[in-house]
């Protein structure tokens, strides 16, 4: 068996790589023009849908205890809709047809970002509400999960060897019991879904981040052979790059609980579908940070009756009130994001 003068792989070994390297860059042209043609639908649509908000009085209502952010009272809410339609379009368009596990991502989608509006439709300036009690709130994302994972678990979408199964770097894809991988799912779908609304805080930081996490995990289902997997994260990166055009400092239009947490959940669900949920966390560190910033805020608040870890929380209004500007966060937690997923790549193939 010959060998490559300068590596010890057996030539066929190469041979199959390279083939292996073709099909990739076969399946990157689909995925490329999904994405291109998410971002100019989104790009297209922006400024009537900005603008039709603004006439219906759409405008976010900014809490009182952040003084430092009610310039942005009145700015168009909602703004996930711009990403999350076009993604739902072109999904059921072109990446459905005997690819039925992508109902899965069409599924989330639309029930978290129907969530999500309800809760933005009540905090805007016309209606002048408090938006959903956390405790609804949080109950319909669990049903909304636990509905997501049982048709994980549905033969013809998901193959069955694939069913509770997640990889563990260094190990190996491993399968776990069903009482264990079920609560484990559920919280994943959960927890990512309010831990990106608790990003979303600062002009372009979850847009931003979700972005980088889904370029991540369309890297890896790319590099598994997951091809119809790798066209959504790179059709959703491609609504989200259009979404934050407008969305960056100073923001023209706010994502809102609409997008925030059909973005968490959907994160999650691809994820799941790529038995990657230990490397959900990696990928999506900025997003964990924060949220464990605001538990360990809260948690020391109650424990001391009073006292506080940092100013503010979550993490990116502390940083503020030290006196980092606005797109200093922002920029650097993008690069953090960057980091942790190119971490997570390297991680689900290590």
């Amino acid at each position: 068996m010959m060998r490559l003068p300068w590596s010890p792989v057996p030539l066929v070994v190469a041979q199959g790589e390279l083939e292996r390297a073709h099909i990739i860059a076969a399946a990157l042209l689909p995925a490329m023009v999904s994405g291109v043609a998410a971002f100019t639908i989104t790009m297209f649509g922006a400024p009537y849908f900005i603008e039709l908000i603004r006439q219906l009085r759409g405008g976010k209502r900014i809490r009182e205890e952040l003084p430092h952010h009610l310039s942005k009272s009145g700015v168009p809410s909602m703004g996930g809709f711009l990403f999350t339609v076009p993604v739902i379009l072109l999904t059921v368009l072109y990446n459905l047809i005997n690819r039925y596990s992508m109902l899965l991502t069409v599924v989330v989608l639309t029930l978290s970002a129907a969530l999500g509006w309800v809760d933005d439709r009540l905090t805007t300036v016309r209606i002048g509400g408090e938006g959903l009690r956390a405790r609804f709130k949080f109950t319909w994302l669990l049903l909304i999960a636990v509905a997501i994972v049982a048709i994980l678990h549905i033969p013809r979408l998901i193959a069955p060897s694939q069913q509770n199964t997640v990889w563990i770097p260094t190990i190996g894809f491993h399968s776990m019991l069903a009482v264990i991988y079920w609560p484990l799912a559920v919280l994943a779908i959960v927890g990512s879904a309010n831990a990106v609304n608790l990003t979303d805080g600062l002009d372009g930081l979850a847009a931003g981040t979700g972005a980088v996490a889904f370029g991540a995990f369309g890297g890896i289902a790319l590099l598994q052979g997951k091809l119809y997997l790798g066209e959504f994260c790179f059709t959703m990166i491609g609504a989200l790059l259009a979404f934050l055009w407008f969305n960056v400092f100073p923001a023209r239009v706010i994502m809102g609980d609409t997008g925030a947490l059909a973005l968490g959940a959907t994160l999650a669900t691809v994820a799941l579908m790529l038995n990657q949920m230990l490397i959900l966390p990696v990928v999506g560190f900025v997003f964990v940070i924060e949220t464990v910033s605001v538990m360990l805020q809260v948690s020391y608040f109650r424990a001391t009756k009073g006292r506080r870890i940092f100013r503010a929380s979550p993490l990116h209004i502390h940083l503020e009130l030290l006196g980092w500007h606005e797109n200093e966060v922002t920029q650097r937690f993008w690069i953090v994001s960057m980091l942790a997923g190119v971490a997570g790549l390297a991680l689900a193939f290590s």
